[in-house]
């Protein structure tokens, strides 16, 4: 087999959970025009003058609430996804499997270039958000055309849009409500919330909402006797964003007596930031003050063999 490269990406983490790393980091998310869609000249003066003189400070104390012995969890499972997944291609060839960041490290340019120095000839980009958005999955493909346009040898490039509903996908969102059930019970209704856009992304083009409805219904079709609610969270910004929001629809739940929930996000491929301190922080806490009295947060995929499975068949279907 020619030289074939399956390059993993995912969004980002700093290098650390200080202000310094963080401030880099956002630096750099919030600078991609796929992100934040503004005229330079009116959002750069904000991004600079603001939100990097204040928000590094507080993103910092709440990356550190998160942290682990082994660094940011979003890059210990990204690795660990990784490293499983060279595994089920050991014995086959030149595959080599890498993992990139679209910010931070290690960077789209520079494990592109570590491909390129290889002589790959064969590339399959697999982005790890299951649901597409101009947002992310967009940023990936931005990432990978801009580096390998400058090579006069150009690999032949396969790139996944997204899998809403690859049956190990969903079998693995399964396996979660299952444990779930099997260890605290039947909620009085699973709330499965996505990371949030803003409303004109929506109606400009980007069909989020539908590839997370896709997942949503999936889950729906399967638990039929569990109300399941779709909503949106990590709103930045003061713009209109697609609704309803995770933290409304938590404790509107709980003003409407329904003092048990489940919580998953089904949008992350691994835990990070949003899910380990936003949805089990920051929207428990919603939730109880409204009176709720049970909440669970289910955790992401991370590194279970089942999403294994579901990378690896996204990747040989490319490779027929």
């Amino acid at each position: 087999m020619e030289k074939t490269a399956v390059l993993l990406v995912n969004l980002g983490t700093p290098n650390a959970p200080d202000t310094k790393s963080v401030r880099k980091y956002l630096k750099e998310f919030l600078s991609d025009q796929r992100v934040i869609d503004l005229p330079r000249w009116k959002w750069l003066p904000i991004l600079h003058g603001i939100v990097l003189r204040f928000r590094p400070k507080k993103s910092a104390e709440l990356y550190q609430s998160i942290w682990t012995e082994e660094g940011s969890p979003l890059l210990v499972y990204s690795e660990l996804q990784m490293d499983k997944l060279q595994q089920r291609f050991i014995d086959e060839g030149d595959i080599r499997v890498r993992l990139a960041m679209t910010y931070g490290q290690p960077s789209i340019r520079d494990e592109v270039e570590k491909l390129h120095q290889w002589g790959v000839r064969r590339l399959v980009v697999v982005p790890l958000y299951p649901q597409y958005s101009s947002t992310t999955t967009a940023s990936v493909w931005d990432g990978v055309q801009k580096e390998v346009s400058k090579w006069r040898d150009i690999p032949e490039v396969s790139f996944i849009r997204d899998y809403p509903d690859h049956p190990k996908y969903i079998e693995v969102l399964k396996k979660r409500v299952e444990n779930g059930i099997a260890e605290n019970g039947k909620p009085d209704a699973l709330v499965v919330s996505y990371h949030g856009i803003p409303t004109r992304y929506v109606e400009t083009g980007d069909d989020y909402v539908e590839r997370c409805t896709v997942t949503t219904e999936a889950l729906r079709s399967l638990f039929p006797d569990i109300e399941i609610i779709q909503s949106y969270q990590s709103k930045f910004g003061k713009e209109p964003w697609i609704e309803p929001s995770t933290t409304d629809t938590l404790v509107r739940l709980a003003e409407k007596g329904k003092r048990h929930v489940h919580i998953m996000a089904p949008g992350f491929a691994a835990d990070c930031l949003e899910t380990l301190e936003e949805l089990v922080e920051e929207n428990k806490e919603a939730f109880m003050e409204a009176g709720g009295l049970e909440y669970s947060y289910l955790p992401a995929p991370n590194d279970d063999s089942l999403f294994i499975d579901c990378l690896e068949d996204l990747v040989r279907k490319r490779l027929v």
